[in-house]
């Protein structure tokens, strides 16, 4: 049987792969389909730093001829630019470093093509996975902001080019960017990927994400990335006991995240989930300073170099933003460790007799303008306690998607991730391609 290259673009990530190795859908049928939707789409969207078709389509024929039984067989995957590729070029979105070539793949890379993947490019990043915006534009609205830093590969998926994006999250560059382009963003409990051969921005807090179109994809992602065979297959939660999380500064929830929470709320209760009110603790608020602290402590000394180097030009936004995170001392940060380690204690118990929370994953729609990528504030706290959270497309917004976020315990991604399918399905997300 021959499917159309909008019909084998239909598919998720679970049903592509074993169609690949069933042998129904060729490794090269898929890598042609979505090669010629990034012919349609990225003059618009600009997603990719770097494309190479014939070496993707080598590698499809190459796995053709072998016949592909990894579990990711055949998928077709867009890579964030801070991640080290041997075969493709590693700019980390910084102009003195176009066109550098690393010796090896990131373990994930590696991975991803041990187990059939096929890598179609380098997706774009914002300066250093920082706060400087690339070229990106949201699918959904170009004259919009796609987030970021991970604004590239949530933008692809996004936009129907490719099936798995990576991202990396140190505020909350998968989670918020996944909001604004309608995606499914999975950031798993920190250091469940391995992030060797990515970009450092903060040690403690650094975590490879994933972008894809449903909960189960990320799951089977994240079985072959993190040697984790236990996630997947992802099988709904059966009873379910939620915890709605309005986080301090909840003032910076818009009408669309307000929105979002409600529907999702609705959702969940008509499906027989049962869903508790909890009350923001007064520390809570605290955990953005913490976070500011522990960041600003490691970014200024992993990007030593780049601050120092005349070798390396930095745009002023990333200047800028490397200025405010100089001035945190040693004992500034020490205490913002301290604070981590009691307050996850804290937070663990809040959560006690609560299977997962459920909270906003951005402040709104993505906004108007290309110089922001938009606020993290309802991220960086997850990302501080290094908790897996997934943000799941719940409605649309004039038009726009809007997310709700999935937060489970630290180090329960096999919990969480039933507890979002189980969201997702209430939800009955029904993603689209841009």
């Amino acid at each position: 049987m021959t499917l159309s290259s909008e019909a084998i673009r239909a598919l998720d990530a679970v049903s592509l792969t074993a169609a690949v190795r069933a042998g129904t859908i060729s490794a090269v049928a898929v890598t042609e389909a979505y090669l010629d939707r990034i012919a349609a789409r990225e003059d618009a969207v600009r997603a990719w730093q770097y494309l190479s078709p014939e070496q993707a389509l080598a590698a499809a024929r190459a796995l053709d001829r072998r016949g592909a039984r990894g579990p990711l067989a055949g998928l077709p995957v867009a890579v964030k630019d801070v991640i080290a590729t041997h075969d493709m070029p590693t700019g980390y979105g910084n102009a003195s470093y176009a066109g550098t070539r690393t010796v090896c793949d990131a373990p994930c890379v590696a991975l991803t093509r041990a187990g059939d993947g096929i890598v179609l490019g380098k997706s774009v990043t914002t300066e250093f996975a920082m706060a400087s915006p690339g070229k990106t534009r949201n699918p959904f609205d170009p004259a919009r902001t796609p987030g970021g830093s991970s604004s590239g590969s949530c933008a692809a998926v996004g936009a129907g080019m490719a099936l798995l994006g990576f991202g990396t999250q140190t505020a909350g560059s998968v989670i918020r960017p996944a909001s604004y382009c309608g995606v499914v963003g999975y950031k798993p409990t920190h250091g469940l990927i391995n992030p060797a051969e990515v970009k450092v921005l903060a040690q403690s807090l650094d975590t490879i994400g994933l972008l894809t179109r449903t909960v189960a994809d990320a799951g089977l992602a994240a079985s072959v990335l993190g040697w984790r065979p236990d996630l997947f297959p992802v099988e709904p939660a059966g009873r379910l006991r939620v915890g709605l999380f309005r986080p301090a500064p909840f003032d910076k929830a818009g009408p669309g995240t307000i929105a979002a929470l409600e529907a999702a709320e609705k959702a969940l209760r008509d499906a027989g989930v049962e869903v508790a009110a909890l009350q923001t603790p007064d520390w809570f608020i605290d955990a953005h300073l913490a976070h500011h602290r522990v960041m600003g402590f490691e970014v200024t000394a992993a990007l030593a170099y780049e601050r120092l180097s005349p070798q390396v030009a930095l745009t002023g936004v990333t200047r800028d933003f490397l200025a405010v995170k100089e001035g945190v001392t040693a004992e500034e940060y020490d205490a913002a460790l301290a604070f981590r380690d009691e307050h996850a204690r804290r937070m663990a118990a809040l959560m006690e007799g609560i299977d997962v929370l459920l909270a906003p994953s951005a402040p709104d729609v993505a906004p108007v303008g290309l110089d922001s990528t938009g606020d993290p504030v309802f991220n960086t706290p997850w990302t501080l306690f290094r908790m897996p959270a997934l943000t799941l497309p719940a409605i649309r917004w004039q038009g726009l998607p809007v997310g709700v976020q999935v937060i489970g315990r630290r180090g329960a991604d096999r919990a969480t991730l039933a507890a979002a399918a189980r969201v997702e399905a209430a939800l009955a997300c029904d993603w689209t391609a841009a």
